[in-house]
């Protein structure tokens, strides 16, 4: 459903979270239209070809908003628009003049969602995904995070935002700014480790036999045998008589990981062969 056909967005958002959420917004109806800067978007560089599955039907344009030029051209986008989505500092934006107040005063219908690192007041500090998830503890030294999941949460996160501006123009209160912190969203997702439930011991991490990744003959599976019923069906159909890692692990060891998912999937049971 095309829930914001009539909606105008401009981005200067680059990287991962604004192109992702603005993204979103254009498959729910906005027209959105992308400003970046002379040098481009760093994730065109980085992934080609994801950056143009992202930015397909959304106009995109390189300005210096530095000059003159660029200056009246992104005033004339912003004129026409709903919507503003950032995911500079604050203090960059200012120094553009495109700072809140100064936005707010001379577009006063326009909303913005300004995708930053951390939650005021240390919106200008410095940051990328990695810091964001090493300082709510979801990075294990010295590997590198398997996925960007700061910047994954803090997309969703500005869509949730951009929504509830949409609904609030809609309903006689436009104008507003919404700030959606990469870090905070980190420390969302992070909640469950801080809470003990996937730390080394916890109910999903360890504590419990049938909830883990178990080596095979070949290969490695995961097994999220939670709930009461799939325990019993486990248990049946590995012949044991009660859930124990070290009898778990002997018995997935005399088929394959192909195998148990083929056993699995005849047995409704919650496995599944993993990807390495």
């Amino acid at each position: 459903m095309q829930v914001l056909k009539n909606t105008k967005v401009v981005s200067l958002a680059t990287n991962l979270p604004g192109p992702l959420a603005v993204a979103r917004l254009r498959d729910l109806g906005a027209a959105v239209r992308k400003v970046e800067p002379p040098g481009g978007d760093l994730l065109q560089r980085a992934d080609p070809e994801w950056y143009r599955s992202l930015h397909e039907g959304i106009t995109v344009e390189r300005l210096d908003l530095k000059d003159l030029t660029g200056r009246t051209r992104i005033d004339t986008y912003l004129h026409e628009a709903n919507l503003l989505v950032t995911s500079s500092r604050p203090s960059s934006l200012e120094r553009l003049g495109l700072g809140w107040d100064d936005l707010h005063r001379r577009f006063e219908r326009l909303a913005q969602v300004a995708i930053v690192g951390s939650p005021a007041p240390n919106e200008d500090l410095p940051g990328h995904d990695l810091t964001y998830q090493a300082e709510h503890g979801l990075v294990q030294p010295p590997e590198l995070p398997r996925t960007c999941l700061a910047d994954l949460g803090g997309a969703l996160e500005a869509v949730i935002a951009a929504l509830e501006l949409v609904i609030a123009g809609q309903a006689g209160a436009p104008g507003r700014r919404i700030a959606v912190s990469l870090s905070a969203s980190a420390k969302w997702f992070a909640a469950p480790l801080a809470r003990g439930i996937t730390s080394p011991g916890g109910q999903l991490g360890g504590g419990f036999a049938g909830y883990g990744i178990y080596q095979t003959r070949q290969g490695w599976i995961a097994v999220a045998a939670l709930e009461p019923h799939f325990q019993n069906a486990l248990a049946r159909e590995l012949g044991v008589a009660k859930l124990e890692a070290e009898v778990l692990q002997q018995a997935f060891l005399k088929r394959t990981a192909d195998e148990w998912l083929e056993r699995a999937l005849k047995s409704d049971l919650p496995i599944v062969k993993v990807i390495e």
